[in-house]
């Protein structure tokens, strides 16, 4: 008897595509890391996160074989890293860029399980979502026990339950400077989305530091500068409140002005970053009960957009933007059928 294989959804060929791309820079990072670090307890981390995306690599690879769809492009040794390239980071920053971007993938990983329906598609991202767990818990340990993991600010304990008794709760603008003090939710909010523009910003830095692409380069500092406007914008929101907004070292980035990545791949990890900026800034602002924090992540949320877009553009020019499956083109196939 000859079984029928229930073929990929579209939302489950999107998961596998989106992943291999993700993974495929992950692992070029990843290996320019091992090149260069040298801490005894950061090191079995950053090879940790390489043993992952690895082993993805070949499982996703085996999917694209076995469900016979080209598999995509993404980004190589050969073509997007120089090892050569001297150390552009120090084992810190790597430490804190695995830490981050384990966050991302929780995220990503928990979204594509919801939109899969496949068994074995599941049961992968599952396993990935358990792994990039780990790879959270252990980064997170090394942190604390280097002294370098940035906690959330503490507030007092409530000591009874309450409700909302006036409309003025959610009044953020106040020509008296009056407003309500931020509750927890607002302060967990803000103080994450003040972390990851603090790594944006570094990154973005780094990366302009080290493209030979003067168009590349002005995007990415044109990214730095607006990482860095919005880390002003919740810095004060919590300083408003009397609370110590997170901070971060300098010490992240060398001077070398040799690239250790394309300017493909670095394009493209701006672009994850804005999309997932774009959601951390959607959650906030849906979780946020005062108006004008809500104000201030749909009015970022719109620069961010205007920012990846520009970079969506240069990768277009410059053909490096590869294009995810989707359906086909019945009118443009219609046409090229009246030619013939």
């Amino acid at each position: 008897m000859t079984e029928n294989r229930t073929k990929l959804t579209s939302s489950e060929i999107s998961s596998v595509w989106t992943s291999y791309m993700n993974d495929s820079m992950s692992k070029c990072i990843l290996k320019y890391f091992l090149k260069h670090v040298e801490d005894d307890e950061i090191r079995p981390i950053v090879q940790f996160a390489y043993d992952i995306s690895s082993a993805h690599i070949k499982k996703l690879t085996s999917i694209f074989q076995i469900e016979n769809i080209p598999l995509p492009t993404g980004f190589t040794k050969k073509e997007d890293l120089n090892l050569n390239a001297p150390r552009l980071y120090t084992d810190m920053f790597m430490l804190n860029y695995i830490n981050h971007m384990a966050k991302v993938g929780l995220l990503a990983y928990s979204s594509f399980i919801a939109m899969s329906a496949r068994k074995d598609i599941r049961a992968y991202f599952m396993e990935g979502l358990q792994e990039t767990s780990d790879l959270y818990d252990n980064s997170t340990d090394v942190l604390l026990s280097k002294g370098l993991f940035v906690r959330a600010p503490y507030i007092a304990y409530p000591t009874r339950t309450d409700f909302v008794d006036s409309k003025k709760y959610i009044n953020g603008f106040s020509l008296l400077g009056n407003q309500r003090p931020l509750n927890s939710i607002e302060i967990s909010h803000l103080f994450m989305n003040t972390q990851t523009n603090m790594i944006g910003t570094k990154l973005a830095l780094s990366f302009a530091q080290t493209s030979p692409n003067e168009q590349v380069q002005k995007w990415m500092l044109r990214g730095a500068d607006i990482s860095k406007k919005h880390v002003e914008i919740f810095t004060k929101a919590l300083m408003n409140n009397n609370i110590q907004p997170p901070a971060s070292s300098d010490v992240s980035i060398t001077d070398s002005t040799t690239p250790p990545f394309s300017d493909k791949l670095t394009l493209f990890h701006m672009g994850l970053l804005s999309g997932a900026g774009t959601g951390n800034y959607a959650t906030a602002a849906a979780a946020s009960q005062r108006n004008d924090l809500m104000v201030n992540y749909e009015r970022l949320s719109i620069e961010i957009a205007r920012y990846a877009k520009d970079g969506a553009d240069l990768m277009i020019k410059n053909r490096w933007l590869e294009q995810p499956p989707g359906t086909i083109d019945k009118q443009k196939l219609t046409k090229s059928k009246d030619t013939e």
